[in-house]
This record gives structure tokens, C-alpha cells and sequence, in this order.
């Protein structure tokens, strides 16, 4: 248990401080007075001010999120600071990129743990075609073969196999896979082992397909690129099924779900959990690029209302709307946090 917090504290910490490292560096390029960064959440534990006395960095005790403290956000502070050092003072484009590149710099560190996890560890074929299927396999059983390339499951059109993943586990039961197979669509209705007959029979597989594994520098930069791209659509499809209800809300996970993830990483050696940190960075990123009130996407939103109307909304109700947004996204996740605590009981 020790080790599986220490980890989840470090997965944690890296994916924070590198989204609110892009906030501060963003801000301090433009000129804008930061008054905190800070790693964590809750009580300090360390702290120290720059050379200038301006910026304080600290270390807070719950290592759940952080914050980069920006002047102009509506702290009685402001009024102290010339008008240049805030960031409402700043053009539009240079605040998108404060607001943007936490997020950014999420996707920039996927990409470069991607590459690392291909590099040391070989990249993972990202094609629709199988290359091989385990003989007596679900998959085996019903025909499918070596060769076949995997375009539809359920009537859904797949292009990676992260598409395939996500549908196949969107559905635990029978799916219909349909492959091309010679210039002809062949559909096959397949069950997947459950967990509980991959126990009994000591088999690590669902439904029996093997994949390949490409080794080398280049191959490693390539599967950095596509393997985040492909995350990113597996995400947008994700969000698309939760929207349209293919899953519920209740599959959602928070601190304690990561928790959990981060435990079941760890067993299969240091390689899951670059593979974790690079998704989990990748989510991060996704999630707050969403247009709602107290997330970087909704601040971005109100840059671009600004834009259109030319002139900003009042201070006043943006901060009223994000804090109306800040304890909704409290509410989802005690609602999310409740769920993993029974799913894991």
C-alpha cells in the first residue's frame, strides 16, 4: 500500500506540476503577476518566496491537484499591482496561451512519455489488422484469423486498436466484429472469456488477439505521435458514448479510481506506469479543455465571447459563473469518488 501511494503521489505530481507549470511560464513570459504556484492542495508543509519577493512556490499536504495564483483573478491583492501585471490587461491571443497551455503541456508530456514507453520498451502496433490469434481463443473459435483486419464492432467503425479496446469494453458480453477479409466484410458474433474464466483457466487474454511490437528510435517517435492521437480520438469517443448514454456516468472514475489503477499499474512493472502516466497526462489535458465554468476551457470560452462581442464579461459574473462551476465539478466528484469506493468494495 505504501508503494502504491508513493506512486500515485509521484503520477499525481509530475501531471499537476507540468499543467500548471504551462499557466506559469505563460504568465511570467507575458509579464503577469503570479502570486502562488503551488504543488498539492490544502495546508502548507514548504514555501519560499523568489528573489523579487514576488512569486511564492509551496508544497501543499494533499498531493490532489495544485494551482498557478494569477493577478487579475479577483484577489483583494490586485488593487496593489500596476494595471500592466494583470491578466485582464493582456491581449486575447496572450491569455489564450496562459489558459491553454496547461493542457498543452499535458499532450506534450503524453507524446514524450509515449516515446519514451516505445523506446525502452518496444511500440505496440496501433493496426486494425490481427496478427496472429491464440488456437482455442474466443476469437479462434468462431473463425476469425491471422490477417483479418478488424473494421466494425457493434456497427461502430474502428480505425486503432484503441478503438477496438474501447468498444469491446464498452460491451462485456457477445459483440459482433466484422473484418475485411480478402476485399469481403465477414462479420463473426464473438463472447469474450470473462474475468472470473480467465482465472480458472490461467489464461491473460478476452477474446485472443496478439499484437505486435515494433522496436527502435524511429518507431518510438512515430508511436509517440500516433499513440497519442489515437488516445485522444479513444477519449473524444468515450466522452461521445457518455454523452449519447453508451456508458453511464457511473464508469467514471476520480482520485480513488486512479488510486485503483495506479495499484493494479504497478504489477506489471515500471513500463504500466509510464503507460498510466501518459494517459492519465492525455485525460488531464482532454478535461480541461472542455467548455465549462472553473475549467481552462471555460475560461478560453469567455475569450472567445470577449472576442466576439468586443468587450469583456464583467469580472464580476465570469467569477460567479466559475464558482458556480467549481461546485458542480465538487458535487461529480464525490458522486464519481462514492461510485470507485463501492466498485471496489
Amino acid at each position: 500500500m505504501l508503494l502504491t501511494i508513493i506512486y500515485f503521489a509521484i503520477i499525481l505530481g509530475v501531471i499537476v506540476f507540468v499543467h500548471e507549470f504551462g499557466h506559469f511560464i505563460f504568465s511570467k513570459m507575458f509579464g503577469v503577476y503570479v502570486y502562488e504556484f503551488s504543488l498539492g492542495m490544502g495546508p502548507k508543509i514548504f514555501s519560499k518566496k523568489d528573489k523579487k519577493g514576488e512569486t511564492t512556490y509551496s508544497i501543499r499536504a494533499i498531493p490532489i491537484g495544485g494551482y498557478c495564483s494569477l493577478a487579475g483573478e479577483g484577489s483583494e491583492e490586485d488593487k496593489k499591482l500596476p494595471k500592466e501585471r494583470l491578466l485582464q490587461s493582456k491581449p486575447i491571443w496572450q491569455r489564450f496561451l496562459i489558459m491553454f497551455f496547461g493542457a498543452g503541456n499535458n499532450f506534450i508530456l503524453a507524446v514524450l512519455v509515449f516515446f519514451m514507453f516505445g523506446l525502452f520498451w518496444g511500440s505496440p502496433g496501433l493496426s486494425t489488422v490481427i496478427p496472429s490469434v491464440i488456437e482455442g481463443s474466443p476469437a479462434d473459435l468462431v473463425g476469425i484469423k491471422a490477417g483479418d483486419d478488424i473494421r466494425y464492432i457493434n456497427g461502430k467503425r474502428v480505425k486503432t486498436t484503441d478503438d477496438i479496446d474501447l468498444y469491446l469494453s464498452i460491451n462485456q458480453g457477445e459483440n459482433e466484429i466484422t473484418v475485411l477479409r480478402d476485399g469481403e466484410e465477414i462479420t463473426f458474433k464473438v463472447t469474450p472469456l470473462t474475468q472470473e474464466e480467465r482465472k480458472e483457466q490461467k489464461k491473460d487474454y478476452s477474446y485472443g488477439f496478439n499484437r505486435e511490437r515494433n522496436y527502435g528510435f524511429f518507431s518510438a517517435v512515430k508511436y509517440g505521435f500516433t499513440k497519442f492521437y489515437s488516445s485522444f480520438r479513444q477519449i473524444r469517443l468515450t466522452f461521445k458514448e457518455l454523452f449519447i448514454g453508451g456508458i453511464s456516468v457511473k464508469e467514471l472514475s476520480g482520485p480513488v479510481g486512479i488510486y485503483s489503477a495506479v495499484d493494479q499499474s504497478k504489477s506489471g512493472g515500471i513500463q504500466n506506469l509510464f503507460h498510466l502516466l501518459a494517459l492519465l497526462s492525455l485525460n488531464v489535458g482532454f478535461v480541461n479543455l472542455i467548455p465549462f465554468p472553473a475549467f481552462d476551457g471555460g475560461r478560453i470560452l469567455f475569450l472567445l465571447i470577449e472576442k466576439i462581442k468586443g468587450k469583456p464579461v464583467k469580472a464580476e459574473t465570469e467569477n460567479l459563473i466559475h464558482t458556480i462551476g467549481f461546485f458542480l465539478l465538487i458535487a461529480l466528484i464525490i458522486y464519481v469518488t462514492v461510485n470507485d469506493i463501492i466498485r471496489l468494495t
